[in-house]
């Protein structure tokens, strides 16, 4: 057997195929050809290299197909500014969010001049997470455009809680800059059209108002919605018109009722600000206090009606008593009468009455 030695010369037992049989002691240095030791250590290393190229294969195609699928998104966002990186965009495909969806939404945050992360807290992280919540993403980076735009005070945390409230956080922002009108009553909402009140002096008006509010972002949540304005509005005009003496007095000043209403602050803990009532219609329905007079002459007729029946038929019953009473006295005179002849004939047998016989 020939041993091999190590770069110390020292004997570690190999033994070359077809080589004479020889011996050597261990520790003894022995000299062997660079050809042969080269042609060894390949043989022993091809397995690693086959795995490490196997390794560096898959690194490439999973290089490849990043670059294809990522790479066009990743530089957008790189040349828009929107600070997202490509492991970020790898993320998402695995936590199950569009990509394009938080990419394009940062970017519209970050051309829209609303500032870096850590001014206005719209990361990467918190888009996804408000998406995976279930928010409209889009929506609430359009609202703070438009609250930018329009100089009013709302942050990315306000937004995200107000979209997941269920209230819509851009038509809230859009109202705040251009209030909205509502009328009262809202047919939409109710079948009428008008709202009925009535004086002092009992007639009846028939009103129909319209209420502008701006949205309050601050009381958004939590807050009364349009059902509780219009109801609070309507509840005012007719306190308004019911405390006038005549109707005539609101036809001739109908901002008196706006001005009314408006002092009571109808607006309190609700999501919008009355910014003005205006009356838009006054129509001069029946005359109720007349029709309640009448109504209550008539039902007073009716009673008298039923008093002097009552008496009537107390009087009929009266007379019917005293008839009987009559008939019940006659009986009686003619019963007396007919026990006359008896007691003269008792008189008679016996002897009380002398018989005169001419």
């Amino acid at each position: 057997m020939l041993s091999i030695g190590d770069p110390m010369g020292y004997v570690v037992g190999v033994r070359p195929p077809g080589a004479a049989r020889q011996t050597a002691r261990f520790g003894e240095r022995v000299h062997m050809p660079s050809e042969l030791i080269s042609s060894l250590m390949l043989g022993a290393a091809w397995p690693v290299l086959a795995v490490i190229a196997v390794f560096l294969f898959l690194i490439a195609v999973a290089g490849v197909i990043l670059l294809f699928s990522y790479f066009g998104i990743w530089f957008q966002a790189y040349m828009s500014g929107a600070n997202i990186s490509l492991w970020s965009l790898v993320g998402m495909t695995f936590r199950r969010v569009p990509s394009r969806l938080i990419v394009q939404a940062k970017i519209m945050a970050t051309q829209a001049g609303l500032g870096s992360e850590r001014e206005t807290g719209i990361t990467t992280r918190r888009l996804e997470a408000h998406y995976l919540a279930g928010g409209d993403v889009m929506k609430v980076i359009r609202s703070l455009i438009a609250a930018h735009r329009a100089d009013i005070d709302l942050d990315f945390d306000r937004a995200a809680a107000i979209d997941l409230a269920g209230r819509d956080v851009l038509e809230a922002v859009q109202t705040s800059v251009y209030p909205k009108v509502i009328d009262c009553p809202d047919p939409q909402r109710s079948n009428k059209t008008t709202l009925s009140a009535i004086a002092r002096n009992g007639v009846e008006l028939r009103v129909k108002a319209r209420v502008t509010v701006r949205t309050n972002l601050e009381q958004l949540i939590g807050g009364a919605t349009e059902e509780t304005i219009i109801a609070r509005v309507g509840e005012g005009i007719i306190t308004a018109i019911g405390s006038a003496q005549t109707h005539f007095e609101v036809m001739e000043n109908p901002d008196r009722i706006s001005k009314a209403v408006l002092a009571r602050g109808l607006d309190a803990q609700t999501a919008f600000e009355i910014v003005s009532i205006d009356i838009a219609d006054i129509d001069v329905g029946q005359n109720i206090g007349a029709r309640l007079q009448v109504d209550q002459a008539e039902a007073d007729m009716r009673v008298a009606r039923a008093k002097a029946e009552e008496r009537r038929a107390q009087a009929q019953a009266l007379e019917q008593e005293m008839r009987a009473q009559v008939a019940r006295n006659r009986a009686e005179v003619v019963l007396a009468e007919s026990e006359v002849p008896l007691a003269l004939a008792a008189a008679f047998r016996e002897g009380a009455i002398d018989r005169r016989v001419n």
